[in-house]
């Protein structure tokens, strides 16, 4: 398994990375011995119906940050994949930026002009990543309305491998994992692997174990189908009982605290999947950069930090083991 890694700081401020408070997290994080770590760069476009993606001086990392993060990560010899993502401005999720397939003459007015702007996008970061030797360049996460237009990803992807020369995913959806048929021009196909795999009451290692077998197999069909081996580009569960029916969830703020529930979450699909020969590793969703110090701030924290808590443990016994 390829991938022993942690997604660190989404939403991390211009400036953050220089701060003792984040350079203590990061390192928190490798700490979990890590030998890759996803560092999340985010824009932002007005609405989900926008064909402009906008960069914010005031809230968007620079060059310089993502220099830093980097380079803390290079020198723990703890390789880089560089996640630039789009979010919409008006909370829509970004797998639903969508447009009309074209207009009444059959000009793809509205996705040509999207597509344009997504590619400027993506290769200001694809060069970054050259220049930084990011070891890896994920192409958009969770883009789910677009990955329709298979003739824009292709081009999209041949102008990113005139600039960057390591390897290329790209971040579908659980239940997604054949839609973009483009993928055959990728090194990894990742996704977000929120699979509903706990109930919401009673929820178990074992029941959870035995839902994950299942979940294995089916993508094992996938992998063999689309001839790539899959990445857990994203995957966590929130320290809250119930989350592992909904482990994508970060919204229901009144479910009770259960550490015990996440961390069989993390240990049933770290049982299952590191035996699979087709599957490459993790990006566990997601270290803050501000994360807590104290265990007794842990027992109150519900979100899907694992600092100090028993599923910490989890992922630093199984990484110690999976060669």
């Amino acid at each position: 398994m390829e991938f022993k890694g942690y997604t660190f700081g989404y939403g991390t401020k211009p400036g953050a990375y220089f701060t003792e408070e984040v350079i203590d997290s990061f390192n928190k994080c490798l700490d979990l011995g890590l030998n890759w770590v996803c560092i999340p760069v985010a824009l932002t476009q007005d609405t989900f119906a926008s064909t402009e993606i906008r960069f914010d001086y005031k809230t968007d990392l620079s060059y310089i940050d993502i220099e830093k993060a980097v380079s803390m990560a290079h020198a723990r010899n703890v390789k880089v994949c560089l996640k630039p993502m789009v979010n919409c401005a008006d909370g829509v999720w970004r797998a639903d930026i969508n447009f009309p397939d074209g207009n009444m003459i059959g000009v793809d007015t509205y996705w040509s002009k999207w597509f344009k702007s997504y590619t400027a996008f993506i290769l200001n970061y694809a060069m970054y990543a050259e220049k930084l030797g990011c070891e890896m360049l994920c192409l958009g996460c969770e883009m789910l309305s677009s990955e329709r237009k298979e003739k824009y990803w292709r081009e999209l992807i041949a102008q990113v491998k005139k600039v960057y020369t390591g390897k290329l995913v790209y971040n579908t959806n659980h239940g997604s994992e054949e839609n973009a048929k483009w993928v055959d021009e990728l090194d990894y196909l990742g996704t977000s692997a929120y699979f509903r795999v706990g109930e919401s009451e009673g929820a178990t290692l074992e029941g959870m174990i035995e839902k994950w077998e299942k979940v294995a197999d089916h993508l094992e069909e996938i992998s063999k189908r689309v001839g790539k081996k899959i990445i857990f580009m994203e995957i966590g569960c929130r320290s809250a009982k119930g989350c592992s029916a909904m482990p994508w969830d970060f919204a229901h703020r009144d479910l009770p605290r259960d550490e015990q529930e996440q961390a069989d979450f993390y240990e049933s699909v770290l049982k299952v999947m590191s035996k699979r020969d087709w599957f490459e590793g993790f990006f566990w969703w997601d270290w803050s950069t501000k994360v807590y110090k104290t265990k007794e701030e842990a027992d109150k924290d519900v979100n899907f930090n694992i600092h100090l808590k028993k599923a910490e443990e989890v992922v630093k016994r199984y990484y110690s083991e999976i060669q």
